[in-house]
């Protein structure tokens, strides 16, 4: 088991990596137009997805990641091109259809897991640090430290949606309508990132 500070560590740097924060003005993009009972159903099936994702990863990830032939790097890639086609909706204001049984929720559902659980929060980059993080010592106290840092970091994401609103208040219908298109150009720049480094990854020559 490693000592505090090194505990500490890996809890800043996944949290720098989800960033849940960062990602405010595209919770409130992706949740426009809901009810603050469906916001906060978004937010929890959202936390627990994240939990759920990492301490997957945390367990199983290289595992399975070797079981399917599958590299950090094509994961990377495919989440690149997933954000990529949700930015291209946010940017040009075309919202899915929902009928009034769907929009309780198979849609909410949809929105909470992807793209917001994955690959925004729980993305590559996350994923990835948990793997490497997880190889640092063996024993089960490890194991569990880790998972504690995991919980933790659910939380913020849960108390994060629950600032969305608020936040979406003060910008009104005109403001998130303007936030949501910047929002869907920035996605579209993060997908790109996505695609680069893992492009890059596969094919160590475009470096």
């Amino acid at each position: 088991m490693l000592d505090f500070t090194e505990y500490t560590k890996i809890f800043i740097s996944l949290f720098a990596i989800i960033d849940p924060v960062g990602i405010i003005p595209i919770i409130i993009a992706f949740t426009a137009g809901m009810t603050a009972q469906k916001r906060e159903r978004v937010g929890r099936i959202a936390s627990i997805s994240v939990l759920v994702i990492l301490l997957a990863a945390l367990l199983l990830g290289e595992a399975i990641l070797d079981f399917f032939g599958i590299s950090i790097h094509s994961f990377r890639t495919a989440g690149g091109i997933l954000l990529l086609l949700m930015s291209i909706n946010m940017l040009i204001g075309d919202k899915p259809k929902r009928t009034p049984d769907d929009s309780d929720g198979d849609a909410t559902s949809s929105v909470a897991i992807v793209p917001l659980s994955t690959p925004l929060l729980a993305g590559p980059g996350a994923i990835s640090t948990v793997i490497l993080n997880a190889h640092k010592a063996g024993d089960p106290g490890h194991y569990a430290a880790m998972g504690f840092i995991l919980v933790l970091l659910s939380v913020t994401v849960w108390l994060t949606f629950l600032i969305a609103p608020w936040v979406s208040q003060r910008l009104g219908s005109i403001g998130s309508n303007i936030v949501t298109r910047l929002m869907g150009l920035l996605l579209a720049a993060i997908a790109v990132e996505f695609m680069a480094g893992g492009l890059r990854g596969l094919f160590p020559a475009l470096g």
